[in-house]
């Protein structure tokens, strides 16, 4: 599956990243997360990685959506959406869905570089009085010691890193 997933989202070409460099690669993880049969595989191992206690499910913007609207699907549990920030319209909530107080939240991810929005999602919820120990990510491409989940307590279990998707490339 991670050679699937390297094909399917390894490009090449040139590309203009976040800090403004230029790449000659670019790892596009939308592209297997549009892709369903990718995506229900991703899931189905993510759903292993689930701890028992988790209540409800929270997908963080943008990538964490489908997945944890596919594990929901698989599990049974329900899913709440986080966004980055509140909306200044509408309900103006920061997660859509059910209501976390009270609830063991297990956040979705779908890659994890230096785990600041889940940080940040994780804080937010316990502030909404849940209770966040625990991220399940597709893909963790963080480097050693550059993650800042490990500092708010919140583990994180992963199906594949970085490494394990360059190594199919040999």
């Amino acid at each position: 599956m991670a050679a699937k997933i390297d094909a399917r989202c390894r490009l090449h070409g040139s590309f203009v990243l976040r800090s403004g460099q230029i790449a000659s690669e670019y790892f596009d993880k939308y592209l297997f997360e549009s892709d369903r049969h990718l995506l229900g595989r991703v899931a189905e191992q993510m759903a292993l990685l689930l701890p028992g206690s988790t209540q409800l499910l929270g997908g963080l913007e943008l990538g964490g959506v489908p997945l944890a609207i596919m594990l929901s699907q698989l599990t049974g549990l329900p899913a709440l959406f986080m966004r980055k920030q509140a909306r200044a319209y509408g309900t103006a909530r920061l997660a859509e869905g059910p209501d976390p107080a009270g609830q063991t939240v297990t956040l979705v991810e779908d890659v994890i570089t230096t785990g600041g929005a889940v940080a940040a999602a994780a804080r937010a919820l316990c502030d909404f009085g849940a209770t966040v120990n625990t991220v399940v990510c597709a893909i963790d491409r963080s480097q050693r010691g550059q993650n800042a989940l490990a500092a708010e307590g919140v583990r994180v279990f992963k199906v594949f890193t970085m490494d394990d998707l360059d190594f199919t490339r040999g």
